[in-house]
Order: C-alpha cells, then structure tokens, then sequence
C-alpha cells in the first residue's frame, strides 16, 4: 500500500511539472508574399508560424495561436535566410597579406566577431567560413560564441587555416625570407601530412578542411593556366580522412588539372572554377560536385585594384562569365559564395546578383543559395527552406526578388533561431 501511494505521489508529481513547462515561444511572421524556393515562385499572402527555434507552419495562411505575437512586415517577401558557402571572417579590405602579419589575432579574432555581425545583418544567417589566413581555429572561437548566444552572428561551419603546400598559394610570398614571415596556411607536403593536418585541425574543432589546390593564375588572351598543388591520390586521401569522421573537404582550385585531380578525389566543392574542362565538368554533374564561381571578390579589385588599373582584374572577370555560361550549360551544379573579407562584411548579395547578370535564371540562383548551400554546409534538411521542422532562420525583403534578385540587398528583417535580430 505505501508503494502505491509514492507511484501516486510521484506520477501526480511528473504530471504537476509537465503541466508547469512553458509552451515555446509563438510568433507569426506575416508579409504581402513569401518565396517557395524549390519551386521557384512567390506566394501571396506569406506567414510564418515560429514556436520557439523552428518552424512550426509556413504558407499564404498558419495558425495564430493564443498570445502568439504577430509581426506584419508589409510589403516585403519572406524568405529562408541567406547562405554564403565561401567567406573569410578574419579578412576585411586593405593588404591581404599585411592584415596577417601586422595585426594579432586577438584583434583579428574580435574584427571576425564584427564581421559576423554584419553579415547576419544582411540577411546570410549561414556561412562557410573557408579559412582563418594564419588565424589558426581562432574561428572556432566565433562559431561558438555565436552559437552559445554570447555574439549575434550566421550559423558557421569552419576549417581552422587552409592546408598548403611549401611555397604555395598562401606562403608568404614576396616576403623577405630571412624574416621568415609566416605562412597563412598549414602546411603539409604528402598524403601523410595531410591527414595528420585534417587531425589536428578537427582535434581544434574544425567542421571540415579547406584545400589550396591550385597557385598562381595566368589568364594570356584565352589561355587560362594555373599550377597544381596536389595530386588526385594526395587529395583523395584528404577526402578518406575527412570522411571518416563525417567531415567533407572544399578546395580553392581555379582551373586544370587540379581541377580533375579534385573532381576526380571526390570533394564537395570546387570554388572559384574559373576553368573546367568537359571532363571535370561532367564528373562533378555526376558526383554532385558544387562549383562556387565567386564573382564578387573579382568585381571589387577591378573596382579597387590592387594590382594596376584593374584591366586584368575585369579581363579575368569576363573570362570566368563566359566558362561559367559552359558549365551551367554542362549541368554544372552551383553554390553560392562570395569571397567576402577582402571586400566590406555585409556587402555580398551582390554576388547572386552577378550570378543572374552573367546569366542564370534568377530562381536557379536562389536555389543554388538555398538548397544547395544547405547541402554543402550540410544542413540539408535544417535551413534553406521555410519549411515545418525547419530553422527559424527567415529574412525579409522589399519587392519580389524574383523580379529583382537586387532587393536581396536590402533586407529589411532577419530572424535567426527564432530570435529577431533585425526589423527596419
């Protein structure tokens, strides 16, 4: 009998605490349309029904629960936060290579806290970091203050430094080498070291590992050449390593034959693409293989040369328009990444508006961002999408940016977990 009672009392107990939990949070987000993004088309009305960090309905009509707090958005389209699959954090305008060695990466570290900020601001709730230049896994620091709430910033998957040969694409080259400036990568010179990088870099709290694939460009009249750094056994061994611990490998690679060498290994991504040959074209059609041209960081040193009056800058940006029609023609699938860093945080919408400009359909565009960002960063089935079960990562923009892929530009809301961050 007193065994009796104390279920009694204990299942009166449970059922008292369960009563005594606070429904999540409701909030309904109402705007004059909302983006299908698979389907390539805008709906009208658009609500978003939010209950704590996801979404519980999406579509021209959702439930409004008692107490749910509705925010009317007006004339604006929502849709799934952005995603940017190549950015750099720890970079911002000026001397790339003098940001690394005259500044700290104490002070490198809070200008990346700054940086994240803006570009949640507007409007990419997701990014892909692709390497700290000689910051080492001080982003892993950024990813986690952000996630733990302590800074406002995208959700991030990063990869420490770059890995790089000696004397490759980001060895401090140019440098005085008696004062053995340091390189901005990691280095490693064989299969070996590469996996023993890919260890170390994960022991840190890397998500996944970037790859400097190919060196210096050249572009003579339509001759695009650039050296391999590693070779397709080199890389397939980064991949195997990588993939034994679910992690994936993106390479900087601009053209052949590092770029067969990477398709051939089995990447994720191949960005920057500036060359593929039909070859490499057709393996990453049929591995699934994302290329990420990174239009705007071109379009910005033409802007603000760097190097001469920007004539070759603009040269080389023409030139990857014009591959870039070949691979979309090919079947080539795209993500989308920016390069942002060396140009102003916050800044790179611009880069699915080349995107359009140099001609694919503006919905392709939004799905390259949306769907096949999401699949990149491995969130296939958490964002991109303003779907139940789902993030609650929704932005906000004027217009239709199916009309207009510019009004990407001018996010007017951003809410990232359910959280409100912004709302002009």
């Amino acid at each position: 009998m007193k065994l009796s009672i104390l279920a009694v009392a204990l299942a009166a107990c449970a059922v008292a605490t369960a009563a005594q939990q606070p429904e999540p949070h409701a909030t309904v987000l109402h705007a004059v349309r909302i983006l299908d993004v698979v389907a390539g088309k805008v709906l009208s009305p658009g609500e978003v029904l939010v209950e704590g960090d996801r979404i519980r309905e999406a579509g021209t009509h959702v439930t409004r629960p008692v107490g749910a707090v509705v925010i009317d958005l007006g004339d604006t389209t929502l849709m799934p936060g952005l995603i940017d699959a190549h950015t750099h954090l720890f970079l911002h305008p000026g001397n790339e290579g003098l940001q690394t060695v005259e500044e700290s990466v104490p002070q490198r570290t809070l200008l990346a806290a700054a940086a994240a900020k803006a570009d949640v601001l507007a409007g990419f709730t997701a990014e892909r970091d692709m390497g700290t230049e000689g910051a080492g896994c001080a982003d892993v620091a950024v990813r986690n203050a952000i996630n733990s709430g302590l800074i406002p910033g995208p959700r991030m998957r990063v990869s420490c430094n770059a890995i790089d040969i000696l004397g490759g694409h980001e060895d401090a080259i140019g440098f005085n080498p008696a004062q053995q400036v340091l390189s901005n990568a990691d280095y490693a010179n064989s299969a070996e070291q590469i996996v023993t990088v890919i260890r170390e870099q994960r022991k840190g709290g890397a998500d996944f590992t970037k790859i400097y694939e190919t060196g210096p460009d050249h572009l003579e009249g339509d001759t695009f050449t650039t050296p391999y750094q590693y070779t397709e056994a080199q890389l397939a061994a980064a991949v195997a390593e990588a993939g034994r611990t679910g992690s994936f490998v993106g390479v900087h690679c601009t053209g052949e034959p590092g770029a067969s060498y990477a398709a051939e290994a089995g990447v994720a991504s191949i960005d920057h693409a500036y060359n593929l040959s039909p070859a490499t074209m057709k393996l990453m059609r049929d591995k699934q293989i994302y290329a990420v041209p990174t239009f705007a960081v071109v379009e910005y040193f033409a802007d603000h040369p760097q190097r001469g009056d920007g004539s070759e800058d603009r040269r080389e940006l023409a030139y990857h328009a014009e591959q870039f029609r070949k691979q979309m023609a090919a079947g080539v699938p795209f993500a989308v990444g920016s390069d942002v860093g060396p140009f102003p945080h916050g800044t790179q919408a611009r880069e699915l508006e080349l995107m359009v400009k140099f001609g694919m359909p503006t919905a392709d565009v939004l799905r390259a961002d949306l769907i096949n960002g999401a699949r990149l960063l491995r969130w296939a089935d958490e964002i991109g999408q303003l779907k139940p079960g789902f993030y609650a990562d929704v932005i906000a923009v004027p217009g239709n940016p199916l009309d207009d892929i510019s009004v990407l530009k001018k996010t007017v809301f951003v809410m990232k977990n359910g959280e409100v961050l912004r709302k002009d």
